[in-house]
């Protein structure tokens, strides 16, 4: 009789059970009952034994963490099963934690059978290695240096004087004390929150921290640190092997030297177009494959495609693009039947890289499963400046088996840099005027062939007199002759530096040449912590233009990260916000994986923040649940719907999960509890959750933030950091608009945050207020006026009337250089101390509502008559202060124009992100427009006042539109 090896055993617990927060583990418990059991003895240790369940997405999940709650766990049936523990109980918990926390189990990773992808990940292991034992050499200090680094202003730093001079020569800054000792130490300064402030003529709220805190935190660190490093190696990748200048066996063919042979492929898989690409540059003639017979299998026997380019000629970053489509003939509509014409219609593309991670060129057959989503205007059909990621989704993907054949018994390299420099020369120096007004374009502006062959020609002319000049020589370079590239590379060593805002563009698709964009990550090492964190998303995006994980700029980010905490913080939240796109999932998981085992401590606070935004999910989800059961009365579905929310917010699993935590918008903030009461939802489609919390540290203020579950607010996000962007190019020409750019963060699939500005009010509640027929309430022009008298008199009402002013101000330029639409009176704001500010920005670049075919929106931007009653402070007439005004518009957009190129590279490197408006080069031809660009300053300034009268003149539309918006949604609170 065989022994019984299954014993199935009852534990009763709560849904919310874990560890830390009852008397005895699930572990524990089912090690008291087990005793009554036979064979209890054979069990042996409880601390070898885990649990292990199948979860939600059918894939077994061992239970490292013994903290995470079962809700948290979600297994797909209350079933676990207890399985012995391997070797190497720390690393298995660091993997578990950190599959949870990037929302890509590790396990997955480790099922990836490319070399690349295991090299990558062992360099990165003894790369987190090295940083974590140096971070348990740092003194507390250092350590505090690190993770929270001082955010100082630069010396030249414009001065506050706007509402300073005024003021008492004293400052007056109220100081809050973590417990009551004496021996205190301030936290990192925030220069910006101070400024701010003193600004906004409030007083800052600053917190001293107990020393022995800060001790605290740091051997809390350092502990956990030693957990996992001191750990046996035993487990650990070997280690690469050292780099070799001239392998000793079976060297490699310089590609150079096959002069004689040209590309081809065997396609062995309906018709094929193949190009090759060295960014959007096609090198030659696009191959065609013959026509496949159309039947079950299409298939092309002995189909080569062969390229009209040498193998000697193609570029270390050449991209191998295939269209797959469907032929057939139409026949027009004559009298003839014999006019026929073939339309070609697409069905699917994918992209490979000719030469492999390791610079050599691919050889042997290989199957490419294709996407089938094709985006607008390609060329020939091909889509270079997609992925070079196959689908993953395989089952119902198209796949294509190619065959790359062998040219020589050995493989065939891409020579390194010191075989380059030996067939490097130098161009003549001759200049011409012709030079200069072609470098002065901005970067949407095409060459023609006559003025890359000049630029090329005064190529070091250029490099002396037009160093930002760069980008232009690129596109000049013939990248289908190796002798051009030799050139080049040699040239690139002795470039002078770029500004790290001008080596930005570099890191466009048109520059994949891996000493270009070596180059230009060498140039953005002289970027401020704060100057990175400014362009962090657009640094992000340009990943997905790396053919190869291991690159410069992934390296440069991790070292940043590691060295800032909140850079770290926000590099994971861009990552992990796009981990479910399939193009980008294994490379983003790649490097969230290296950061996640560079920053052990920082695990811990990132994955409250993880928990925390998983909850309020399945809050959302139990409104939207709610308000489909009640849909037939609105006002029952408000009252129990409310209650079912702040029921289930005060459940010790919610309330537990969403305190103490770090503010995803801003590390710096420290959410402490939530105030219930007055949390809600809004009243909108997706039903977002408007969360406040108590901040003890701000001495009882609250914060607000809105989280949304359903809504991409990565457009939103993109267009807050270039209000961030506009704000500090203005200040550093002493002009401080007064904008309002709060924070947003996308934080994953159609999710994120959005911070709450306090005592802020929309233009319609202000006017609904004010009138008791929601139809007349647009064109009460005495209104807003009326609100800020309200809430100030005095000297207080002539700062709001100056700062509703020069916000105002501001953001006509912007949102007019922008083209942002959809601006009805839900969407403007205005603060209690006069700052106006714009929200929701699902409109921009241009794209205006319509309907049946008329635009709702007929002015270049917002500027309506009770704009101007509160800037004129309620006088008649055109007045000194709406002169003031208009200075300040023509001023700030002066002030655009002058970093135009700036606005459009941050435009282009966001190209393939995605989103609803940006997706061609046509989208940003607006930008170029609204800041009149190739035009000089004074044509450009006679625009913009045009645009300035017509705003004015047509604003009646505006209040047209606000009027039936008001009626629509009448939403006075």
């Amino acid at each position: 009789m065989d022994m019984i090896k299954t014993l199935l055993v009852v534990l009763y617990c709560k849904k919310h059970f874990s560890e830390t927060r009852v008397r005895f583990s699930p572990l524990q418990l089912l090690w008291k009952q087990a005793q009554t059991f036979p064979l209890f003895p054979a069990l042996g240790e409880m601390e070898s034994h885990m649990f292990e369940c199948v979860n939600q997405a059918a894939v077994h999940e061992e239970l490292e963490d013994e903290t995470r709650r079962l809700c948290d766990v979600r297994p797909f049936l209350p079933v676990l099963k207890l399985v012995t523990r391997n070797c190497g109980r720390a690393e298995r918990l660091l993997d578990s934690k950190i599959g949870v926390l990037i929302g890509k189990g590790l396990h997955e990773l480790d099922a990836i059978n490319e070399q690349e992808v295991k090299d990558f990940r062992s360099k990165m292991f003894r790369f987190s290695e090295e940083r974590m034992q140096r971070v348990q050499m740092m003194t507390c200090t250092e350590w505090l240096q690190s993770c929270f680094s001082p955010q100082l202003e630069p010396a030249a730093g414009s001065a506050i004087t706007d509402g300073v001079n005024d003021r008492p020569s004293d400052l007056k800054v109220i100081i809050h004390f973590d417990l009551s000792q004496v021996s205190l130490i301030p936290v990192p300064s925030c220069p910006q929150y101070i400024r701010i402030c003193m600004q906004a003529k409030e007083s800052p709220h600053l917190t001293l921290v107990h020393i022995s805190t800060i001790k605290g935190m740091f051997d809390k660190e350092i502990s956990t640190i030693r957990a996992v490093v001191t750990r046996k190696s035993c487990n650990l990748p070997l280690p690469l092997p050292p780099k070799r200048r001239v392998p000793t066996v079976s060297p490699g063919v310089c590609v150079w030297l096959c002069e004689r042979m040209h590309f081809s492929i065997l396609c062995c898989g309906v018709q094929v177009r193949a190009g090759l690409f060295h960014g959007t540059e096609l090198l030659c003639k696009p191959a065609v494959s013959s026509e496949s017979s159309g039947r079950s299998e299409h298939t092309w026997k002995e189909s080569t495609l062969e390229f009209e380019i040498s193998v000697s000629d193609l570029p270390r970053m050449t991209r191998l693009c295939f269209a797959i489509y469907a032929v057939m003939d139409k026949v027009k509509k004559q009298k003839s039947t014999k006019n026929k014409q073939a339309c070609h219609y697409p069905i699917a593309w994918v992209n490979t890289m000719v030469f492999d991670y390791k610079g050599q060129l691919k050889t042997g057959d290989i199957i490419l499963h294709c996407w089938s989503s094709f985006p607008d205007e390609l060329e020939e059909m091909l889509n270079p400046i997609g992925t070079i990621q196959t689908n993953p989704y395989t089952e119902n993907a198209t796949a294509l088996h190619i065959l790359f054949p062998e040219y020589s018994s050995h493989p065939i390299v891409f020579p390194p840099f010191d075989k380059v420099r030996q067939t490097s020369g130098r161009g003549g120096k001759k200049f011409h005027i012709e030079l200069k007004e072609i470098m002065e374009r901005d970067p949407l502006s095409q060459l023609c062939e006559n003025e890359k062959d000049l630029i090329w020609t005064l190529r070091y002319d250029c490099r002396e007199n037009f160093p930002q000049s760069l980008p232009k020589l690129l596109l000049s370079v013939k990248w289908s002759k190796h002798e051009d590239m030799a050139q080049l590379q040699a040239l690139l060593q002795i470039w002078p530096k770029l500004s790290p805002r001008d080596a930005l563009e570099l890191l466009d698709f048109n520059y994949p040449d891996q000493y270009v964009r070596e180059y230009a990550v060498c140039c953005l090492r002289d970027m401020s912590d704060e100057e990175l964190l400014q362009y962090l998303l657009q640094l992000v995006q340009v990943l997905r233009y790396e053919p190869y994980y291991d690159c410069a700029l992934t390296h440069f980010l991790l070292e940043r990260a590691q060295g800032n905490r909140k850079i770290g913080h926000f590099l994971f939240w861009h990552l992990r916000s796009e981990i479910h796109m399939p193009a980008v999932s294994v490379q983003f998981a790649l490097i969230l994986e290296a950061y996640c085992r560079c920053n052990i401590p920082h695990i811990e606070v990132l994955k409250k923040q993880v928990e925390a935004l998983s909850k309020l999910k399945s809050v959302n989800e139990l409104i939207k649940l709610g308000t489909i059961k009640n849909a037939r009365s609105k006002t029952k579905e408000a009252m129990l719907t409310k209650e079912a929310m702040m029921t289930c917010l005060r459940q010790s699993g919610y309330s537990e999960t969403l305190s103490d935590l770090h503010s995803p918008l801003n590390p710096n903030v420290m959410l402490s509890d939530i105030n219930v009461e007055k949390c809600r939802y809004m009243d909108s489609k997706m039903k977002p959750l408007w969360i406040v919390y108590n901040n003890k540290l701000l001495g009882g203020d609250t914060l607000g933030i809105i989280f949304k579950n359903g809504d991409d607010l990565r457009q939103d996000m993109l267009t807050l950091q270039i209000l961030r962007l506009m704000d500090l190019l203005w200040k550093e020409a002493s002009l401080d608009l007064r904008i309002v750019p709060y924070g947003c963060l996308a934080t994953g699939d159609r999710a994120g945050l959005i911070e709450v500005v306090s005592s802020a009010e929309t233009i319609a509640n202000i006017q609904l207020t004010s009138s008791n027929v929601a139809a007349a309430a647009a064109f009460n022009k005495d209104a807003l006026l009326n609100w800020l008298k309200e809430r100030n008199s005095g000297d207080a009402l002539d700062r709001a009337i100056e700062e509703f002013t020069l916000s105002c101000a501001g953001y006509c330029v912007a949102t007019y250089v922008l083209g942002i639409g959809d601006r009805h009176s839900d969407n403007i704001m205005v603060r209690s101390t006069g700052q106006l500010f714009h929200i929701d920005f699902g409109h921009i670049l241009g794209n205006f509502k319509s309907k049946f075919g008329i635009k709702r929106e007929r002015v270049p931007f917002i500027l309506t008559h009770d704009f101007i009653h509160v800037i004129q402070q309620g006088k008649t007439g055109y007045t000194e202060k709406f002169g003031s005004f208009r200075q300040y518009c023509e001023e700030a957009y002066l002030i655009l124009r002058k970093n135009g190129n700036l606005f459009i590279t941050l435009f282009a490197l966001m190209l393939t992100a995605g989103l609803p408006e940006l997706t061609s080069v046509k989208d940003i031809q607006y930008l170029k427009d609204s800041l009149a660009l190739g035009k000089s300053d004074e044509e450009a300034l006679k625009q913009f006042r045009q645009k300035f009268d017509e705003a004015l003149r047509e604003s009646w539309t505006t209040k047209v539109n606000w009027m039936a918006h008001n009626v629509a949604k009448d939403n006075r609170s």
